[in-house]
């Protein structure tokens, strides 16, 4: 353990010296400069008004007379920005960002009923203190997951670094809408920009795309452009008059094909889970079959929504193939990458999405294994302008077309949304101060973390067994006490093997040394099992990857 944690610290000194040669000593300059003009504006604003806000209405923190603790001073308890500061220096405390020590809790876990006693949520008529709202803060960051641990394996995501962490605050105090150019000029010029080139990374000679609030979102947008694309009258009489329009995906695939099924009167049962091979990949032949059982039964297939890294499994559909059976059955190809997205930054792995120039659409969400701040979802398409004639309602009091400007830049009318937040802006500032090598690195010390785990698994017989080699770095496991070991493995051993997991699971949260996810998947006839899964942030090492194994047998061991 001492080993291990020695080797953490060197790792993350020496990732702390590659971040400052991408870019951070520039920012810090650029942030002084800024600070600099903020006074000097502030002081010209001041000397323009000639006099304060009035005192009966604004004073001391008081608004008509009633008080919320805050004090206009700059006393070490109040003054403006205190609050901010507050934060910052509790994220920096807590290392939240910049590297929390792999010896500290990953949570402290309480019950429902038990973190309801330590939280004060009531909201009252009168404000709290400063001093108060700090010790809230304390309070929410002590008893929160700490998902920027070494050791959080728990979801598809990790944590976030400074860098990650700077876009995201930026946007929230510029608290701005990304639908037109009048309101959010830098921000509509940097989605219009990544977008061009998550586009060239594809390898598509053209498209488009939107930022969206999570990859279900993302996924919708798919299936409603494909739906369009077959039928646009759709978009003005309804669906009232078609016969039932049926999607297909694998039956690893994410329940939020599902759900897109219902909200847009398709029905979940037109949904159809196509059959997957033993590492969870849709079946050609498969998807094929299903495709004229679908027409057999007098409804019309439009769309297959293939996966790049399922949620469990971590497999990749195979594009190529599927996409020679889309263009020969004239179905809308689109791929749900939002947890293996990544690899596109990979020479190393991007074989991984080999086919996807062939495809219509896709979604990726940087927010998981890159680890930008959640949320950040994006939908790509191939086809150029689809997305505005499927969502554009032309509200003449936003999109007027008689502007000053170049109303091409107003791109609101293309989305589902009114309100959208301005997300294109973390990944911007994540891809263009670390740069896209170090964001390869990342990707591959990810999957090398991963395939270690693997080989441990493999290595140490029998109290661990692999489900699955693994595609994307998902690493599934089985582990078996010792009390199961050279045992028949009939049904009923199989049953007590499906407890395991979540024992082990209720014993690391409980004392906060690790959090792995765990699955079962009935159609496989597969019991619960380990699912471990790498991200980008913090860089995972091999000796965390044996941590990870050392303390599932320590919690397991007596089961």
């Amino acid at each position: 353990m001492r080993i291990a944690r020695e080797k953490h610290r060197q790792e993350g000194n020496a990732l702390h010296s590659t971040m400052a040669t991408n870019g951070y000593h520039e920012i810090a300059a650029s942030f002084h400069q800024a600070d600099t003009s903020i006074h000097h504006l502030k002081a010209r604003v001041k000397e323009l008004n000639g006099h304060a806000a009035p005192q009966n209405s604004i004073a001391n923190g008081q608004v008509n007379g009633h008080s919320n603790g805050y004090s206009n001073g700059t006393g070490e308890d109040g003054g403006a920005g205190w609050l901010l500061r507050r934060v910052l220096d509790l994220v920096l405390k807590t290392k939240l960002v910049t590297g929390l020590d792999a010896s500290e809790k990953v949570v402290h876990f309480k019950h429902p009923h038990e973190l309801k006693d330590e939280l004060d949520l009531e909201v009252g008529e009168e404000g709290c203190s400063m001093e108060e709202a700090g010790r809230i803060l304390e309070t929410a960051v002590h008893y929160s997951v700490k998902t920027q641990h070494p050791h959080f394996y728990n979801q598809l995501y990790g944590g976030i670094d400074e860098v990650a962490l700077t876009g995201a605050w930026l946007t929230e105090a510029l608290n701005t809408n990304s639908y037109t150019f009048e309101v959010a000029p830098v921000f509509m010029l940097v989605e219009h920009r990544v977008i061009e080139h998550l586009v060239g990374l594809l390898g598509w000679s053209e498209g488009d795309g939107i930022f969206a609030p999570g990859g279900s979102i993302s996924n919708m947008y798919g299936m409603v452009l494909a739906r369009y694309r077959r039928h646009p009258n759709i978009k003005k009489t309804g669906i009232f008059d078609q016969k039932p329009l049926v999607v297909f995906t694998s039956d690893q695939g994410h329940y939020s094909i599902s759900k897109s099924a219902s909200w847009l009167g398709l029905g979940m049962d037109n949904a159809v889970a196509v059959a997957t091979d033993a590492q969870g990949r849709m079946l050609p032949a498969a998807l094929k079959e299903a495709v004229a059982k679908a027409r057999e039964e007098g409804k019309e297939p439009f769309m297959v929504n293939a996966t790049a890294g399922t949620t469990v499994l971590g497999a990749f559909d195979p594009l190529e193939e599927l996409a020679a059976v889309c263009e020969g059955e004239g179905l809308w190809l689109h791929v749900d990458a939002c947890w293996g997205g990544s690899v596109i930054l990979s020479r190393r792995y991007k074989h991984l999405m080999k086919g996807v120039d062939r495809v219509d659409s896709i979604s990726w969400n940087p927010h998981k294994m890159l680890g930008t701040s959640l949320q950040c979802s994006v939908f790509l398409t191939k086809h150029k302008d689809l997305l505005k004639k499927c969502n554009s309602a032309r509200a003449t009091y936003l999109f007027q077309q008689d502007k000053f400007y170049d109303v091409g830049y107003d791109t609101g009318d293309k989305s589902i949304q009114c309100g959208r937040k301005v997300d294109a802006f973390k990944l911007w500032v994540f891809m263009k101060v670390h740069g896209q090598s170090l964001l390869e690195a990342r990707v591959d010390a990810a999957f090398h973390a991963s395939r270690h785990l693997c080989t441990e698994v493999k290595r140490r017989g029998d109290r661990f067994r692999l489900v699955q080699e693994p595609e994307c770095t998902n690493v599934c496991f089985w582990f078996i006490p010792a009390s199961m070991r050279g045992k028949d493995e009939t049904p009923e051993w199989w049953v007590q093997l499906s407890k395991v997991a979540p024992s082990i699971k209720e014993r690391m949260v409980q004392q906060g040394t690790l959090m792995v996810g765990y699955s079962p998947i009935a159609v496989k006839k597969l019991v619960n099992f380990f699912r471990m899964v790498t991200t980008c942030t913090p860089t995972p090492t091999p000796a965390h990857m044996d941590f990870v194994l050392d303390e599932i047998e320590r919690l397991g061991e007596d089961l």
